[in-house]
């Protein structure tokens, strides 16, 4: 798989009195995309609680480079920039662009899997390793 992206809408609720996004929904746009890849790709929630395991991020950052506005047409793509071999921590990028060629954001997020009853970062079953290998890798793509 050479690409991975949606197509969401630009809702009036995603909207700050200044009538562009609020920095949020950036940032719930990458989750949205994210999760859409992984249920996609049968690594769904139910799966997730079923191995007691869940994503945490460590860090997420979003570089704003233009305003995004109602009626915007947005693309934001998926990419795994660093990757540990059996997937237990790892680095993502998302490329917000809007009207098809404006970047608008870029979103960087490093995380982990935390086994949700010990509450202890955790080593995920061989099937998770093999989704997360199914992510696009970007051009700098890096094993840790």
């Amino acid at each position: 798989m050479e690409v991975y992206k949606k197509n969401p809408e630009v809702r009036w609720a995603d909207l700050d009195p200044n009538f562009h996004m609020l920095h949020s929904r950036y940032y719930d746009l990458g989750a949205y995309v994210r999760m859409c890849f992984l249920t996609e790709h049968e690594l769904t929630p139910a799966v997730m609680m079923e191995h007691n395991l869940g994503p945490v991020l460590f860090r997420e950052e979003c570089i704003f480079k233009r305003e995004i506005k109602f009626g915007d047409r947005v693309e934001i793509n998926l990419e795994m920039c660093k990757s540990r071999k059996d997937g237990s921590r790892w680095s993502m990028q998302h490329h917000i662009t809007i009207n098809e060629n404006t970047l608008a954001a870029v979103i960087t997020v490093d995380g982990a899997w935390i086994n949700t009853q010990r509450r202890r970062l955790a080593t995920p079953p061989d099937f998770f390793a093999e989704v997360f290998n199914k992510i696009p890798r970007s051009a700098n793509f890096e094993w840790q």
